[in-house]
């Protein structure tokens, strides 16, 4: 598993955390104050739907320091918040798509037996 390290120019290291699990009513606010006892927290976004803006349930949290994040970590993987057991870890790099857009591209072949 490969975490996501960006380098801060003023304090040496960021970590990204992924945090799942989440209760469709938490709000970044809710989870800014989960992580802050730990360290900085820089930013944190929870991921919503395009077509109807509701939470899908997991989120991330950017944090100053890499050491202070896997505190978090380890702390709280599998507690309860906002009812539920989340999961907490390092992000993995996002994936890179195959495949180039889902057009309806036409393979000039349409009709034809």
């Amino acid at each position: 598993m490969f975490a996501l390290v960006r380098k801060n120019r003023k304090e040496g290291v960021l970590k990204n955390i992924f945090v799942g699990n989440l209760s469709f009513n938490t709000g970044e606010d809710e989870l800014r104050q989960l992580f802050e006892p730990f360290g900085q927290v820089d930013r944190v976004s929870i991921l919503t739907d395009r077509e109807t803006g509701r939470s899908r349930g997991f989120g991330f949290v950017e944090m100053s320091n890499a050491e202070e994040g896997d505190k978090a970590i380890t702390a709280l993987n599998g507690s309860q918040f906002g009812g539920r057991a989340i999961n907490v870890n390092e992000a993995r790099p996002k994936a890179e798509r195959a495949g180039g857009g889902g057009g309806r591209g036409d393979r000039g072949d349409r009709g034809r037996r």
